[in-house]
């Protein structure tokens, strides 16, 4: 369940608050604080946290990716379906609160349209587990992923598909995949980059895994991920770019007092007679619409430690 995969203010729904999984409920952000010039501004909360705490943390977290590699192997094969996206739900919202993530959605997941591909950029290995806690979701990514110690079984377990992207061949096989699985009601999501970045910008979108929705003339769904920390700055801390390795990241976000993430959905855009290559357009511009005003805002990439 991990990867390397009209917005606008209407609310804000929290993950383990969201309305698709069972005993969740739809929640509005709480009006801000009246300022008052004659009170001191209250303090921040400390934004890292001391070892012993940064180590429990880690500790719960293997904690429960040893409950998900269990559930994935003796569990999901006599299951239905239906009971392995709730499960995935379930184990991703918990795996949030354990590191602290506080997911903000502005705004609903086009459900209703069905035939549905949600394409997002890229920041984090966490990425996955976020969507899947707002609803469970089929994923795309590299086939890299899948050697990852530990993770990558875990994300395999969860029905998560493969790509070799060097190899031309193999997005076509995928795509044939992705197909079935649109026809069988999953909802799919794919990074379009392709890789990862600290999220202050958006690389340019690959068209070739969204000829599926296309061929199904469904509709593809914009959403914008970014970050934050405690201070309600832009963060880098999640990142997992280029050389990093992922213990870094996952350290790092063990370190973290408190992580927001904003999943910003975009208006959905019909596929029916579009080329790939369009929509692509379409949709890398939506949300780097998003993103651009946090751009100057964005703290330094982060350091290991």
């Amino acid at each position: 369940m991990a990867a390397r995969a009209g917005g606008g203010a209407h609310g804000a729904a929290t993950a383990g608050n969201d309305a698709t999984g069972p005993g969740h409920g739809v929640t509005r952000p709480a009006a801000a604080p009246v300022a008052h010039a004659d009170r001191a501004p209250a303090s921040l909360p400390p934004r890292r946290l001391a070892l012993p705490a940064r180590s429990l943390r880690a500790a719960r977290t293997f904690a429960h990716v040893l409950r998900g590699l269990a559930t994935t192997t003796f569990v999901f094969p006599f299951v239905s379906a239906d009971r392995r996206r709730t499960l995935t739900q379930r184990w991703s919202v918990r795996l949030l609160r354990v590191l602290r993530v506080e997911c903000r959605v502005a705004g609903p997941l086009a459900l209703r349209e069905g035939n549905l591909l949600l394409v997002a950029n890229h920041v984090s290995w966490l990425d996955i587990f976020v969507l899947n806690a707002l609803h469970p979701v089929r994923f795309v990514a590299k086939a890299d992923i899948a050697r990852w110690p530990v993770a990558g079984r875990l994300v395999r377990g969860a029905g998560t598909l493969f790509i070799e992207r060097a190899r031309r061949r193999d997005t076509h096989r995928v795509n044939r995949i992705v197909a079935d699985a649109l026809a069988g009601g999953d909802v799919v999501a794919v990074f379009p980059e392709g890789t990862t970045s600290y999220g202050d910008a958006v690389l340019p979108f690959k068209s070739s895994l969204l000829q599926p929705i296309v061929d199904a003339a469904g509709h593809l769904q914009p959403l914008a991920l970014r970050y934050r920390g405690v201070d309600g700055a832009h963060t880098t801390a999640p990142s997992y770019v280029g050389d990093d390795p992922f213990i870094a990241s996952f350290w790092r976000v063990c370190g973290e007092a408190r992580l927001v993430v904003e999943v910003v959905p975009l208006p959905p855009i019909e596929a029916s007679g579009r080329h790939r290559r369009g929509l692509a357009r379409d949709a890398e511009a939506a949300i780097r619409g998003v993103l651009a005003p946090d751009a100057d805002s964005l703290v330094n990439p982060p350091v290991s430690g």
